[in-house]
């Protein structure tokens, strides 16, 4: 019943707000949309009953870039932890996602980027543009190192994308564990469950010193970081 009313929410807004998001774009306006954006996730948390204790935010300095890396477990988690990071970060996601009609246009104006998993090349093309909009215009980027929600709880292996985007930019990386959302919504299920989820921020990894061929070791680093606290 949640999941029905956070449904009709969100086509209720989509029909509302379609005039703004075409002004704001005609006219060069990011920011109000993130607000928007922000207000909607918050608004669809208290829809699904969805309650989130989050540590470690004194970690994050506004101002900094970095790139954001959580563990992968539910849809839950990019739009939950995007609540916490200030600064209005933008997020690397799949190509489909941003061919939604108008949201997905707003998502692209806004500086969200799209990558193609089929292809190296596509995916060399998202983060050049990724770490060009970082340097330029200070964003934080949000990333799954994992790529996909895991089915068993136990995060998968790590892909490089969100680390070549770290040392392309010279951003720190700020690992992220989730916990709780595989139980409100696993991969598979359509619907939420109402509950409580804990998200960790932990202490920003620096990539200086690192390199292409050490990438290895910033990648572990990285991992060791996210898995504290995850059931392994």
């Amino acid at each position: 019943m949640r999941t029905l009313l956070l449904v009709l929410f969100y086509i209720i807004l989509v029909i509302g707000i379609t005039p703004f998001i075409i002004f704001c774009m005609l006219t060069g306006l990011r920011e109000p949309l993130i607000a928007v954006g922000l207000w909607a996730m918050r608004v669809s948390r208290r829809i699904l009953g969805i309650r989130i204790e989050a540590y470690g935010l004194e970690w994050i300095r506004k101002g900094t870039p970095y790139v954001i890396m959580p563990n992968h477990a539910s849809f839950l988690d990019g739009p939950l932890v995007m609540l916490f990071i200030p600064g209005a970060a933008r997020a690397v996601l799949k190509k489909s996602v941003l061919r939604i009609p108008i949201v997905g246009t707003a998502m692209r104006f806004v500086g969200f980027v799209p990558v193609d998993r089929k292809g190296a090349e596509g995916g060399k093309k998202s983060i050049a543009r990724a770490a060009s909009l970082m340097k330029k215009k200070g964003y934080s980027f949000l990333i799954f190192p994992e790529g996909t929600r895991t089915l068993d709880g136990r995060p998968g292996p790590f892909h490089r994308g969100g680390f070549f985007l770290a040392l392309e930019s010279g951003a720190p990386i700020i690992p992220v564990t989730i916990s709780g959302t595989r139980e409100l919504m696993p991969k598979g299920q359509w619907y939420a469950r109402p509950g409580t989820i804990r998200a960790v921020f932990h202490e920003p990894v620096p990539v200086t010193g690192f390199t292409l061929e050490t990438m290895a070791c910033l990648m572990e680093k990285v991992r060791e970081a996210i898995l504290t606290g995850v059931d392994r």
